[in-house]
């Protein structure tokens, strides 16, 4: 059996950097960030603009602030840039896409993704200067071979994942969930190791001159909150 990692010493503390803020300053910077939020849509058509790489890195320094499990920080987000790994990507993605619309998908599903005009041709992952490839590291492998498992995987990778998407759209771009399925081809294609799970593939860019969005509307308060006071 591999041998645990060794117990880690407490951590330090330090004083919470926070400053409170009147109520009626809180009211207002929600309800600014509610309507920053509310412009914020999933797009399909992206342009080929370059985009800064350290506009990328300043958005994955904010996803990496995300709350996880034990502060073990399970996400590897791989950055993908170049135009021939960007081709074979959509290559394979698009093999499994293929066979989802072809079948493999139940006609409930089809018929839920319907009215966003979606398909098998996922020509974004070629055209969008900057693919991130997020992945879920179940366990940490020490540089002696030992492991520590990760905790809480899913919901940290998901919340800085929510996170990265919110940053990208602060900064002035757009994005893309893309979820081919099955995914193990982006560990092979990017040499990631077994202890990774990729996640999801998070397109962003520029969106293309005249791009369009589905007219879609979101639940409102009472459809997603339950207040028990």
């Amino acid at each position: 059996m591999p041998r645990p990692f060794p117990s880690l010493p407490r951590a330090e503390f330090t004083s919470l950097s926070w400053e409170e803020k009147p109520v009626d300053e809180m009211r207002a910077a929600a309800r600014a960030f509610l309507e920053t939020m509310r412009g914020r849509r999933t797009v399909r058509d992206f342009s080929d603009r370059a985009v800064p790489r350290d506009i990328i890195e300043s958005c994955l320094l904010a996803a990496g602030t995300a709350p996880n499990g034990a502060n073990r920080q399970p996400w590897r987000f791989v950055v993908v840039g170049d135009p021939d790994v960007k081709r074979r990507l959509r290559e394979e993605a698009e093999i499994e896409e293929r066979a989802f619309y072809a079948g493999k998908a139940p006609q409930e599903w089809l018929d839920a993704l319907a009215h966003l005009g979606t398909d098998e041709q996922k020509p974004f992952l070629e055209r969008a200067p900057w693919l991130i490839v997020i992945f879920a590291e179940s366990y940490e492998v020490g540089a002696d071979g030992s492991k520590a498992k990760n905790y809480y995987v899913t919901e940290s990778v998901g919340i800085a994942t929510g996170m990265l998407i919110t940053a990208l759209h602060h900064a002035g771009l757009v994005t893309l969930t893309h979820t081919p399925s099955p995914m193990k081809f982006l560990n092979t294609l990017l040499g990631r190791p077994d202890n990774e799970r990729p996640f999801l593939i998070l397109v962003t860019g520029y969106p293309e001159e005249g791009a369009t969005v589905p007219k879609i509307t979101k639940k409102p308060i009472d459809g997603i909150a339950l207040f028990v006071e």
